[in-house]
């Protein structure tokens, strides 16, 4: 029940468009993220294929496709969503917002850790592909459509494909 309320404050504050608690019901994030806790307990409880089953049908009923896998912090923002994809072993920490087309992706078939650690205070624009089993440090801003290969330091703000830094600290870097 906390995770309920933490998400109709998240989605309250992140979303102008929203003008009452009950529409958040509808918001598809909300429903996907409430399927991913669902699944994530079961994948846990080491019940993978009840997990998958829920995950999949998350998948067809919002486009958004969570693992079960993941690790995610209950204040993830997921604006509009559709497209959104997260990876099985994906960790997103606290104040993450990710628009529609993200992908927190693997860039092949390797075993063990190969998704992307997203840290606290991060934005993520739309289309934006980050893959591999790298970091994307606090505060960071990722710009539309740009493709992350490689880590990414505390306080930057990255654009481009292959991404590449075009603000430290407030400061622009050309």
């Amino acid at each position: 029940m906390n995770f309920i309320k933490k998400q109709i404050e998240v989605i309250m504050k992140n979303d102008p468009s929203i003008n009452s608690k009950f529409e958040v019901f509808l918001y598809p994030s909300f429903k996907a993220l409430l399927y991913y806790k669902i699944a994530h307990y079961f994948y846990l409880k080491n019940h993978k294929l009840i997990a998958r089953y829920i995950s999949e049908k998350a998948k067809r009923k919002t486009g958004i496709e969570i693992h079960p896998g993941a690790k995610i912090s209950d204040d993830l923002f997921i604006d509009h969503g559709t497209g959104v994809v997260i990876g099985e072993t994906a960790v997103i920490g606290h104040n993450v917002i990710l628009f529609h087309g993200v992908t927190l992706g693997g860039t092949g078939k390797q075993k063990g850790k190969r998704h992307p650690t997203v840290k606290n205070n991060v934005f993520i624009g739309s289309g934006a592909k980050i893959l591999g089993n790298i970091t994307i440090g606090n505060n960071v801003k990722i710009g539309a459509n740009a493709v992350v290969l490689k880590d990414v330091i505390d306080n930057t703000t990255v654009v481009g494909i292959p991404a590449k830094i075009v603000k430290y600290k407030n400061k622009r870097i050309y």
